[in-house]
C-alpha cells in the first residue's frame, strides 16, 4: 500500500486514525501528532507532510491567491467558541465590546483563525468597528512571533509588530496594551494578577446564546492534502474523509459513554454537565464535519475574512475543498 504522511494534534476525534484503530482505505499512515504552533507554519511553507492540519484563515488566504499547496477537506479538527478569548487591564475602561474601539490590542497574529472568528463576532453581535482597534502583535507569552503569511492590508488599518523582546503579556502589565485577543489566557491571567480580566467572563451564557441564534460553532482547524498527492491518489480525499468521520463518530460516542458512566473517568468534576448542556443546546451530534451541516459556519467566516481584508476575493463555500468531499455527509 501506498505510504501517506499525516500530521495533527492528538485530539481526541483524530485519535483512533493516529493509533491506526481507524485504517484510511487503501493507504498505509505514518502518522505524527505535532501542535498547530509546529504544523502551521510549516503549512504554508515547506509543506513536508502529504496531509496536515491547517488553520482554517491561512489556508482561505492561500486559497484566494491561488498559492496554496494544499486542497483542503471538511474535517474540523478544532473548534472553538471565542467570546472569552477578550482579555482586557482592569484599569482600562473596558466594560463592554464597543469599549474597544480605538483601543491598543494586543493579538498574536492579525491574520489567525481565531482574530478573525473575534472580529467578525464583534462587528455582527456587538455593533464594533473592528477597523478602529489599534492591532499589536507578538507572542502571548514569549516574545518574538511574527504573521506566518505577507498580508495586504488597507493602511486605515493600525497594524504594528510589537518589539520582539517584549511579549503581550509583558505589554498589557506594563500599560502598553489596553487589552489582548488571544486562543489561550495571558499567564498574568492565569496567575490571578488583578491586572488582566476577562471581558465576558463567564463566556459560556454568551457563547450558547450566540449558537442558539446563529446555529454557529466556528470552525478553527481543517485537514488539508498536498494538491499533488491528491492528484497522484484520487481516492485519497473520500477515504482520508471517511476515515476522519469515523473516528469522530467514535469519540462522541465515548464522550457519551464516559458522561454517563456510573465512575467519573474524566478529571473534571462537572464533565457530565458539560456534555449534557452542550447535547441541550445543540443537539446530540453537536460537533458535524461535512459542507452541507455548517454551511453558515462557512458562509460567515469567508465572509469575515473577505471584510477584513485578508483574501484576495471573496471566497465561496463551495470552492474551499476537494470535489469528492463536499457533498459526503457530516455526521
Amino acid at each position: 500500500m501506498t505510504k501517506i504522511t499525516l500530521a495533527c494534534w492528538d485530539y481526541d476525534r483524530a485519535m483512533p486514525v493516529l493509533d491506526g484503530h481507524i485504517k484510511v482505505k487503501g493507504f498505509d499512515l505514518d502518522c505524527h501528532a505535532e501542535p498547530p504552533g509546529t504544523l502551521f507554519p510549516l503549512a504554508v511553507g515547506d509543506a513536508p507532510y502529504d496531509v496536515t492540519e491547517f488553520s482554517f484563515a491561512s489556508y482561505l488566504i492561500q486559497l484566494s491567491r491561488g498559492e496554496c499547496q494544499y486542497i483542503g477537506i471538511p474535517v474540523y479538527l478544532s473548534r472553538a467558541f471565542r467570546h472569552g478569548a477578550i482579555y482586557v487591564r482592569s484599569d482600562s475602561g473596558i466594560k463592554d465590546a464597543k469599549d474597544l474601539e480605538g483601543r491598543v490590542v494586543g493579538v498574536p497574529e492579525y491574520a489567525m483563525t481565531l482574530a478573525v472568528w473575534v472580529r467578525g463576532i464583534l462587528a455582527d453581535d456587538y455593533g464594533v468597528d473592528v477597523s478602529t482597534l489599534k492591532y499589536r502583535t507578538g507572542g502571548l507569552n514569549e516574545p518574538g512571533r511574527i504573521e506566518r503569511l505577507k498580508l495586504d492590508i488597507p493602511d486605515h488599518i493600525d497594524i504594528q509588530p510589537m518589539d520582539s523582546t517584549v511579549s503581550l503579556n509583558d505589554a498589557i502589565l506594563d500599560g502598553q496594551l489596553d487589552a489582548i485577543i488571544a486562543p489561550a489566557p495571558p499567564r498574568a491571567f492565569s496567575d490571578g494578577d488583578p491586572w488582566v480580566l476577562r471581558l465576558t467572563d463567564p463566556a459560556g451564557p454568551a457563547e450558547r446564546d450566540y449558537f442558539a441564534r446563529t446555529k454557529i460553532f466556528p470552525p478553527m482547524h481543517i485537514l488539508g492534502i498536498k494538491k499533488t498527492v491528491a492528484a497522484a491518489h484520487p481516492t485519497l480525499p473520500g477515504a482520508l474523509y471517511d476515515a476522519f468521520l469515523d473516528a469522530r463518530r467514535i469519540t462522541m460516542d465515548r464522550v457519551k459513554a464516559v458522561a454517563q458512566s456510573s465512575a467519573n473517568r474524566q478529571m473534571s468534576p462537572w464533565y457530565a454537565e458539560a456534555y449534557e448542556q452542550a447535547v441541550a443546546i445543540m443537539g446530540s451530534d453537536y460537533w458535524s464535519y461535512g459542507v452541507d451541516d455548517n454551511i453558515r459556519d462557512l458562509e460567515a467566516f469567508c465572509r469575515y475574512c473577505d471584510a477584513q481584508h485578508l483574501t484576495a476575493r471573496l471566497v465561496s463555500p463551495d470552492e474551499l475543498f476537494h470535489p469528492d468531499t463536499m457533498t459526503k455527509p457530516g455526521r
